[in-house]
């Protein structure tokens, strides 16, 4: 008979008059890779928060190991339970090691033991493959090396369960696969893992179950076996949603409208983030940018958006040369931005929906220095709208919105402005399945308006899903472009896979 890790019954959370969960019921089986999915704002995290004891429930019953507890912090952590958060809780200026003891420190003669601390972590992490130097400083490590942090953080800790809140939103493909089999090697050593995420590929390769959460509360629980992606989907957002991949439609060759020549940049420590990179985007054309995280993709948006300063080459709109403008009058001249870190670069946190909206649109509001509320708020509701944001409620801060509405935000503001070109990074990251297709509905909308789209994402297939070409970056050089040619598609996908590893044999025959 199977035993119980974790579960709940008939659990509520509400905040305000927002219920966030509803009558929510759980049983996560010990060994196994359990998944919870549901849109954005249905109340995966809140659930998880719960459970973990961070916002505990206002009714029902928690459950460790098949007793009932006191959802709290401290009960969780004493039974063995860990949470690894979607947002990394992470100190920039300290070590591994020191992040890892953070609140748990070990003394000898009333100093740090940090060399123990140093030792057992490095031991940790061979035992499970999370390689990592417990002396580095975790502002100089990548994003996938900041998540095995996490997870190392809670393993030392002794946890045998371990919530994932979206662990994979901000990884590369290379680096999902590698966590993927150290998930399912944790679950093979007899640790229970609960997996929460939106991307149904990984629930179907990975997971042993799968509950479904909609509106707070629980539509479905399956073996993953029994199901499909296209039934999750409809479980998830109550309607039908289209998963295939179908050839883009057809354009017409038109004028660069985006062009950048010769840039270079560098990073904070000197070292060259960028070489030489020159290409162009035409008129209702969508380039897209592939690469392994770190190899310049996230300067390269920054400095075409003016935020990043450039040591050479130049870019231009239209024609106009835009090297020496600021960011706000590279807007004024069409050039908008999406960037990947929606809560440092796109949101006031603490401002509301509203507000928020506001941000960089202060003159398209604005009459003789006055904001027109009535006409913000109108907009806000239409970005609320048509971004299916969840709760619906202009005046809600940021902060109190999970992470996929918050991205619908900054997206639903941006691209509800006059383009000419949109520097898109990261747009459905942390996104469920629905918000995804409407946000690639929109992009698509705009490059049938005419607007020059660079996109730039370490999801493969949705770059192969929008993109007219697709061109890699690899340690801060453009290696290749590629035409995204539908009916040869697996060997575009082979072809784009090589090069994001530095196979470049291939990249002269098919740079355009």
């Amino acid at each position: 008979m199977a035993v119980e890790a974790l579960g709940c019954s008939h659990l509520w959370k509400r905040f305000g008059e927002f219920c966030a969960n509803a009558d929510v019921s759980l049983s996560v089986e010990r060994g196994a890779l359990h998944a919870v999915i549901g849109e954005n704002g249905a109340g995966k995290s809140t659930l998880m928060r719960g459970l973990y004891g961070i916002d505990p429930p206002d009714e029902g019953e928690v459950r460790f190991g098949g007793e009932v507890v006191t959802a709290s912090v401290q009960n969780a952590i004493a039974r063995g339970v860990g949470m690894v958060h979607q947002h990394f809780m992470l100190v920039p200026t300290l070590t591994v090691a020191e992040n890892v003891m953070l609140g748990r420190e070990s003394c000898q003669r009333l100093l740090l033991d940090e060399r123990r601390v140093e030792r057992e972590l490095g031991e940790v992490a061979a035992r499970y493959r999370l390689a990592v130097e417990p002396q580095r400083l975790v502002r100089d490590l990548s994003v996938g090396e900041a998540q095995r942090v996490e997870i190392l953080k809670v393993l030392w800790r002794g946890a045998d369960v371990l919530i994932l809140d979206e662990p994979t939103a901000v990884l590369t493909p290379l680096e999902v696969v590698e966590l993927g089999r150290t998930l399912r090697e944790l679950c093979a050593s007899g640790k229970t893992v609960v997996l929460v995420t939106h991307k149904l590929d990984e629930v179907m390769t990975l997971c042993d179950r799968v509950t479904v959460l909609r509106r707070g509360e629980v539509v479905g629980d399956h073996r993953v076996a029994d199901t499909n992606p296209q039934k999750l989907a409809l479980a998830m957002v109550g309607r039908e949603v289209d998963l295939e991949r179908r050839p883009l439609p057809m354009r017409q060759p038109s004028r660069p409208r985006l062009s950048v020549a010769g840039f270079s940049v560098e990073r904070s420590d000197g070292t060259a983030a960028l070489v030489d990179v020159s290409f162009d985007v035409e008129a209702g054309e969508m380039l897209g940018v592939a690469g392994v995280e770190g190899n310049g993709q996230s300067e390269l948006v920054l400095a075409l958006a003016g935020l990043h300063s450039q040591s050479g080459g130049r870019v231009s709109v239209d024609g106009e040369d835009l090297t020496a403008y600021s960011p706000r009058r590279r807007q004024r001249s069409g050039l908008r931005w999406i960037l990947e870190d929606r809560q440092q670069r796109g949101l006031a946190l603490d401002f509301s929906v509203e507000e928020n909206v506001l941000l960089g649109h202060e003159e398209k509001y604005s009459r003789a220095g006055w904001v027109e509320r009535a006409k913000l708020r109108r907009n806000a509701k239409q970005v609320i709208e048509a971004m299916q944001i969840n709760p619906p409620d202009i005046d809600r801060p940021a902060r109190a919105l999970s992470g996929g509405n918050q991205q619908k935000i900054v997206v639903g503001r941006e691209l509800g402005s006059a383009l000419k070109v949109l520097l898109c990074a990261q747009p459905t990251r942390g996104v469920d399945v629905g918000a995804a297709a409407r946000i690639h509905a929109a992009l698509l909308a705009e490059r049938a308006r005419g607007t020059s789209v660079l996109l730039l994402s370490a999801d493969l297939d949705e770059l192969l899903s929008l993109c007219d070409r697709i061109a890699v970056l690899f340690r801060g050089r453009m290696v290749g472009t590629i035409v995204n040619d539908f009916a040869r598609a697996a060997e575009v996908r082979q072809t784009l896979a090589h090069w994001m590893l530095g196979v470049l044999r291939q990249a002269q025959d098919e740079r355009l």
